[in-house]
Parts: C-alpha cells; sequence; structure tokens
C-alpha cells in the first residue's frame, strides 16, 4: 500500500498489522511502562512533534495507541504547539501531552507555561520541563519554584527538567536535588556505559526517564541520489537504533521525531517487535559510518575551542539540518549562538584544539554549520 489514503487506512484501523510477513505480525502491540513514581504510564514509543507539520500524521498516532506527545516552546518559531494543540484538542483526555520551556528567567518561563497552555489549547501539562539544562547553574532554585508553583495549581502534574550534554554529571545531581519528577535526556547508542549507570540510579529513585536523539542524528531523510544515501541510510539502521534504546528498562518512554505517516509505521513496528540479535550488527555499521559526524556528548574532548565555540551544540544543530532535513530549525538555534560565536570561522585556525577520542571530524563539522547558517 502506496497511496496516502489507504496508509491513512490502514493506520487508523490499527498500525503494525501488516508489519511483516511473519507468525504474530497482527499481534503487534506497544508495551506500556509505569514513568517513574508519577502514576503515568505512557507506551514505550512516544511521539517528538518536534520536525512534524502534518497534523494529521499526530492524529493517526492517537488512533494507533501512542499515549505521549511532547513539544516545546521554541519549536518551530513557536508555531509548534498550536499545530499540536489542534490536533489532540478533541483527544486530550486520553492521551499525554508535554511541553519545554527554554527560559532564562522565572518571569519569562512563567509567561511561556501560560503561552503554551494558550497554544496547545489545554487546561494542564502532564510534563513541563526546564528544556536543554546542562550545568547545575541553568536549574536555578527560582524556576523550580515556579514549576512548583505551576504544580500547585494544577496548570502542571510533574515538572521535569531536559538534557542534551552533561548527562552523567547532571541526572544525579537532579536526584540529589529532589526536585524533579521526569528527566527528558538524549540516550543512543553511541554513547558509552556510565548512562546506562546513572538512568538505573534515576529510575530506581523514583524518577521518569524519557529517551530522546534515540537515532543518533537522524540521516533518515537522505534518499537515493542523495551523498549520503549509501553512506548514512543503511536500512533497518535506524529502527534498530530506536529498539536499543528503549529495550533498556530504565527508559520509561521515549519521543523520536516524526515527520510522516512511513516514520510513524517504522517506529511502530520497531518498538512492537522489540530487540533482534540482527540488530546489533545493523548499529555497528552505523556506528561506523556516522562517528565522523555525530557528536556523541560524552565531554571526553580534551580541550576547549580557543575561540569558544560551543563545539558540541553546533554539531546537533547542523545534524537537524543534514541528518533530520530541518533546515529552518537548525537556522533558529543557529541564530541562538551569540553574535560572537556565530562570527567565527574555523578557516581561520589552523589546527582544531578540540580532539574527539570518538573520531568526530570537529572542524569540518562546525564549518559545515557555519557555511550553512553564516
Amino acid at each position: 500500500m502506496t497511496d496516502r489514503s489507504s496508509r491513512r487506512g490502514f493506520l487508523g484501523a490499527g498500525i503494525g498489522l501488516m508489519a511483516a510477513p511473519q507468525a504474530g505480525a497482527a499481534d503487534l502491540k506497544l508495551p506500556v511502562r509505569a514513568l517513574g513514581k508519577t502514576g503515568l504510564k505512557p507506551t514505550v514509543l512516544g511521539f517528538g512533534c518536534m520536525t512534524t507539520s502534518d497534523p494529521s500524521v499526530i492524529e493517526q498516532a492517537v488512533d494507533a495507541g501512542i499515549t505521549y506527545f511532547d513539544s516545546a516552546r521554541g519549536y518551530q518559531g513557536g508555531q509548534n504547539e498550536r499545530m499540536v494543540g489542534s490536533a489532540l484538542k478533541a483527544k486530550r483526555k486520553s492521551i499525554l501531552l508535554s511541553s519545554k520551556t527554554g527560559a532564562r528567567s522565572a518571569e519569562q518561563a512563567r509567561e511561556h507555561l501560560e503561552t503554551s497552555l494558550k497554544e496547545l489549547q489545554t487546561d494542564y501539562l502532564d510534563i513541563w520541563y526546564l528544556h536543554s539544562r546542562s550545568t547545575p547553574e541553568n536549574v536555578p532554585d527560582d524556576q523550580l519554584d515556579v514549576q512548583d508553583q505551576a504544580k500547585k495549581e494544577g496548570k502542571i502534574r510533574f515538572r521535569g527538567v531536559s538534557l542534551h550534554s552533561n548527562m552523567t554529571t547532571m541526572i544525579p545531581w537532579l536526584v540529589k536535588k529532589g526536585r524533579t519528577d521526569v528527566i527528558l535526556t538524549a540516550y543512543n547508542f553511541t554513547m558509552e556505559p556510565e548512562m546506562d549507570k546513572v538512568l538505573k540510579e534515576a529510575s530506581e529513585a523514583g524518577i521518569g526517564i524519557v529517551a530522546m536523539k534515540v537515532m543518533a542524528g537522524g540521516f533518515r531523510t537522505n534518499k537515493p541520489g542523495t551523498p549520503n544515501h549509501e553512506k548514512l541510510s543503511r536500512q533497518g539502521a535506524l529502527p534498530a537504533a530506536l529498539k536499543w534504546a528503549v529495550r533498556n528498562p530504565y527508559v520509561h518512554t521515549s519521543i523520536p521525531g516524526i515527520t510522516d505517516l512511513d516514520q510513524l509505521d517504522e517506529n511502530y513496528k520497531a518498538v512492537a517487535s522489540g530487540w533482534k540479535q540482527a540488530d546489533e550488527k545493523l548499529l555497528a555499521a552505523q556506528m561506523k559510518a556516522i562517528s565522523p559526524l555525530y557528536c556523541r556528548i560524552c565531554g571526553k574532548c580534551g580541550y576547549e575551542c580557543e575561540k569558544g565555540l560551543p563545539h558540541s551544540d553546533i554539531i546537533r544543530i547542523v545534524s537537524y539540518a543534514e541528518g533530520y532535513g530541518e533546515f529552518p530549525m537548525a537556522r533558529e538555534r543557529w541564530m541562538e549562538l551569540s553574535e560572537q560565536q556565530r562570527s567565527v570561522r574555523c578557516s581561520d585556525c589552523s589546527v582544531c584544539s578540540v580532539k574527539c577520542p570518538h573520531g568526530v571530524h570537529v572542524a569540518e563539522r562546525v564549518a559545515r554549520a557555519q557555511e550553512l547558517f553564516a
């Protein structure tokens, strides 16, 4: 079934029924897990709305049984929440909904929450995250106070913090701080075993764990005929990456970005069918292919950029454009850098001071971002 109308009919009837020609394929069903001590039980496959522009895909996901949907105040220039709210308004009571604020002051955080509730057309959020925090200083008490107050007022049910980097430091810190119900963290097959240890400790402490960046840069959009297709579009590698992340029992749900019905179908089948031994080989090949391109956010570069560039963030930004095919979003993130950082050119340095132990071509990737966005 390749035409849009027939695919939508299939998805609405129950995604996964046409999975693979194998025994029991019609019985594929998404597992659910308890989200820490929150009492929430989302499907292990959630829906990251960041790259979604078609509300019908979100509607089909609800019909298929996915119960957790995530947006943020800053996605798509602030328009993503409005689209998500429209798609989910009629089904709000049957799903879990989260959003995020990148605010850096308590006053702005309160404003963001009110705007999020309005745009999402809801009276409350199930989880509200302080977004993209990488150091304890980025999680000030006054913003945690805003979360506490919002919870008392019934505007949010649970308090969250999202992490793109420095996770092995931040997760234990948040556990010890004791003011966070749910942690949304980057987590994928490229990361070192220490991540599993801190996730286990957080989960055992009763904190809900939501995984993002599970595709390790995506690279799903490299279609046949494009330069990176043969190298990066290994059949089955991205579903295998998703399966790898959610096979960890201390990952309670995940929010891979879903753009269209094909991705929704692929992700559903991956999580419903579960991890297989053959997936290991797919990920080994994918690791080799993406090593020069994808930052593992391990924090073990050994050296800082002499010009003060946040190289890990910039490599993540360029992956939005080249991996996810989301140039406008990547451009937005680029413009959030300081004017001084945007003015730097890697070509001005004869040798890059940053050395990646995993083989990322740091100077090339940062220069690529400068070429694309500057």
